[in-house]
């Protein structure tokens, strides 16, 4: 029997270079049955767009809160979703997965700086970690290892390759550079066999464009959210007026 986790990760898989996987990022239980039943195949919360549903600042939502958060978006859909744990809320490799699990999710993205300090942490040490949260999932959980060199300021491409190759070689199904210009991406594909999530820009280039240059599948971050509230604005300003 395919579980939702093979079926997700096989999402990722056998796709044309200018057909990458889009995966809307919901922030609640009705923003993701709206993506459903526009018939994306799958979804991946965004912790930003999540925290600012909760009234939370990006990187301040408790991890209880976050969990029960993703629970509630797995419970309104039929599709995979993948969920944003940030850095792991400082639990460790067996908690952590535990933690995912029960919320029926079926991946999750781990990042490698310190979303209080915003210091890039030792990327060996990182890699460990990714190594640890493998063996403990098994295949049960698609890892997403978010690389965020160019996020805090570092550009060489060579730095992001660095990390994308030891955590492709921990065991991360998949890498995802946030930040990366989209120019750098042709180098970064050549350099991993595992596929690369982007996030979606909001300008050019479109979708199809990012998936030539070596994109594997997109994503919004909390971008989706912020436009949703910029809608709920209007309207208040309406009804004001």
């Amino acid at each position: 029997m395919t579980t939702r986790a093979q079926m997700f990760r096989a999402l990722h898989h056998g796709r044309d270079a200018g057909d990458p996987l889009v995966l809307p990022g919901p922030w609640d239980a009705a923003s993701a049955r709206a993506f459903a039943d526009a018939g994306f195949p799958a979804l991946a919360t965004p912790s930003a767009g999540v925290s600012a549903s909760l009234g939370y600042e990006d990187g301040r939502t408790p991890a209880d809160e976050m969990f029960a958060a993703v629970a509630r978006i797995v419970r309104a859909v039929d599709v995979p979703v993948t969920a944003d744990v940030e850095a792991g809320y400082g639990l460790n490799p067996k908690e952590l997965v535990d933690r995912i699990l029960e919320t029926g999710a079926v991946g999750c993205n781990l990042e490698d700086s310190d979303p209080a300090t915003k210091a890039l942490g030792d990327p060996r040490r990182h890699a460990d970690r990714l190594a640890e949260v493998r063996a403990e999932a098994g295949d049960a959980l698609f890892v997403n290892a978010r690389v965020d060199t160019y996020l805090r300021g570092v550009t060489d491409p060579a730095e992001a390759l660095a990390r994308i190759r030891l955590y492709a070689a921990a065991g991360a199904d998949c890498v995802y550079p946030i930040g990366v210009p989209p120019e750098h991406l042709p180098l970064l594909r050549a350099g991993t066999g595992i596929p690369i999530n982007v996030g979606a820009p909001a300008v050019a280039p479109p979708v199809a464009e990012l998936g030539r240059l070596g994109a594997t599948r997109i994503t919004f971050g909390p971008g989706l959210q912020r436009r949703a509230h910029t809608a709920v604005q209007t309207i208040a300003r309406e009804l004001r007026g």
